[in-house]
């Protein structure tokens, strides 16, 4: 998970507001930090953790020239998150504002990586990183497939992780 450090790093020291966070969802001492830069097609970016324990829970992106927004989510936390919205009786815990939903990231580098980008103003790369585990032989087999089929491992891999999902819609 993305630390308080990375994120102060990220937005240059720059905070703009603060305030307790109004959910129960990570805790009584939970503390949220703004970076905003001031334009309304800017961008800003949101910190929410622990005062006592300084354990970050959520981290956000708010890319509003792009109208685009990206999250991650401690995952300790996230069925706490999931379990508070529901019982608020929030229908869609995936907005981030009007018609923009926020797209969750599991990767601290993938999140990093774009929050450096939209504070930039710098074109960035929308896909997603998605983590994956494989054992050496599996790793040295997909290697050797990907070599047979001319393509570098990224592209096998996101290549079967596309097809992958056509086949579960």
């Amino acid at each position: 998970m993305i630390t308080l450090k990375e994120w102060m790093e990220v937005v240059g020291y720059r905070v703009t507001e603060g305030s307790d966070y109004g959910w129960q969802c990570y805790g009584a001492d939970a503390y949220c930090l703004d970076s905003w830069d001031g334009e309304q097609d800017g961008h800003s970016f949101s910190i929410i953790f622990g005062q006592k324990t300084q354990t970050v829970y959520e981290v956000q992106i708010h890319d509003y020239r792009n109208q685009r927004a990206y999250r991650m989510i401690n995952p300790d936390y996230s069925a706490a998150h999931s379990a508070e919205a529901d019982s608020r009786t929030i229908h869609n815990s995936n907005e981030a504002w009007d018609d923009v939903n926020y797209v969750d990231l599991e990767v601290d580098d993938d999140w990093i990586q774009k929050a450096v980008a939209v504070a930039a103003g710098e074109v960035y790369d929308t896909r997603i990183s998605v983590p994956i585990d494989l054992s050496d032989a599996e790793l040295l087999k997909f290697m050797k497939l990907a070599h047979e089929r001319d393509v570098t491992f990224n592209q096998l891999v996101e290549t079967a992780l596309r097809e992958a999902i056509e086949r579960h819609k």
